[in-house]
């Protein structure tokens, strides 16, 4: 065998296993770091209000959680395993709308930062807190994976493949958007990636067009904050005295990072000058401490952890894995470039996590969950094929 033959059939699970727990330990780190504002006189009682603190706990159960998914069978997540009442992705979503329903419940949804989106699970010295948004988007892409799998040609026919598609998404979109539209908009986004990926014909994507449209200008006009973000972006390109606080503190911590950094802890915007320093703008700290080489490295990261997905992409047979592999690759590509696109001014303030790195454990264990389904794709994959090696 040439060595060209073998880097081909190089078994790319263990690369990603590598990238993902680099992000993990490159997210622990600088979280870690973002969080030095925080106070250090912790007490029991409140120990785990304390972002860097979760973050490190999160971090050994996000290895095991990843571990544990890639011993998973994708396929009970298919409708292949004998009929859609055996696979786990349609309980998977019925599960998700149900919490996304519970959360709008004043009393028992928790509001923070203006929006009703969290569960608190088990309230007390040790609370945990549940984001159900998170939980809907990998369930929709479970799901829909599923579904066009199993439609395969049906897919193309309007009413009986591209509008139950539709109305799936359609349904939890609504129930996020008001609270949460950055998701929301996420989810349309990997519906539409999705449907155009298992085959459905471009000219339906005009028919609910304008309803998503009309969905999504209503839900921007109806909050003042979105309406500002909106406005505040726009007018940065006529005039960059216009530009957001957030925005202009984000590229004041890059810019000020330079070629190599100020130096791992040694950053100053973290002490209440970058919002959200911890989560949604904690590439800011990274470009600030490690400079343009740091944060190139982890762009590079993520373009190599893409790289790696989509040959499993190209390598799977099966139809429900290769669908299912690339909505996962492509969920983990799309918050990677947005989040960075955010923090580099270059899209609108919007709350969307940076995959592995930003604080937060739903969002890391979901993830961290989908990935190791996406190695056991990989895993079954490369059986399959040295299985058909060794009988030919």
């Amino acid at each position: 065998m040439t060595v060209s033959k073998t880097a081909k059939n190089a078994n790319i699970a263990p690369f990603i296993e590598a990238l993902v727990l680099l992000l993990m330990a490159t997210g622990t780190v600088f979280v870690f770091s973002a969080g030095a504002n925080v106070s250090t006189d912790y007490d029991l009682q409140h120990f785990y209000d304390f972002t860097t603190l979760k973050q490190v706990l999160f971090f050994p159960f996000g290895v095991l959680v990843l571990y544990l998914c890639s011993r998973l069978d994708y396929k009970k997540f298919g409708f292949e395993c004998g009929s859609p009442a055996k696979s786990f992705s349609p309980y998977l979503l019925i599960f998700a709308i149900a919490l996304l329903v519970l959360v709008l419940i004043p009393g028992i949804g928790v509001q923070r930062h203006g929006a009703r989106r969290w569960l608190d699970i088990c309230p007390g010295p040790l609370y945990v807190s549940f984001q159900p948004s998170e939980l809907a988007k990998w369930a929709i892409i479970f799901f829909l994976a599923a579904l066009v799998a199993s439609l395969a040609h049906t897919i193309k026919l309007y009413w009986r493949g591209f509008v139950p598609i539709c109305l799936v998404s359609g349904l939890v979109m609504a129930l996020i958007v008001t609270q949460d539209f950055g998701t929301a908009a996420f989810i349309a986004l990997l519906t539409f990636l999705m449907l155009v990926i298992g085959g459905a014909r471009w000219w339906h994507f005009l028919t609910p067009l304008p309803v998503a449209a009309a969905a999504f200008y209503a839900a921007i006009v109806s909050s003042p904050t979105r309406v500002n973000r909106i406005e505040s972006f726009i007018k940065s390109f006529i005039d960059p005295e216009a530009i957001s606080y957030q925005a202009k503190q984000s590229l004041i911590a890059i810019s000020t990072g330079g070629i190599w950094g100020k130096g791992l802890g040694r950053g100053i915007c973290k002490y209440g000058h970058v919002p959200e320093d911890t989560s949604d703008f904690v590439f800011a700290i990274i470009a600030e401490e490690l400079g343009f080489v740091g944060a190139a490295l982890v762009i590079v990261i993520f373009i190599a952890f893409v790289a790696c997905g989509m040959i499993i992409v190209i390598r799977c047979e099966n139809r429900f894995g290769r669908v299912l592999a690339a909505g996962i690759v492509l969920a983990i590509a799309l918050q990677a470039a947005i989040n960075i696109g955010v923090v580099m001014v270059v899209l609108p303030t919007k709350g969307i996590p940076l995959p592995f790195v930003s604080a937060g454990g739903t969002s890391m264990l979901l993830s961290a969950a989908a990935v190791g389904i996406l190695l056991n794709i990989a895993r079954q994959t490369e059986s399959q094929r040295q299985i058909q090696e060794m009988s030919t």
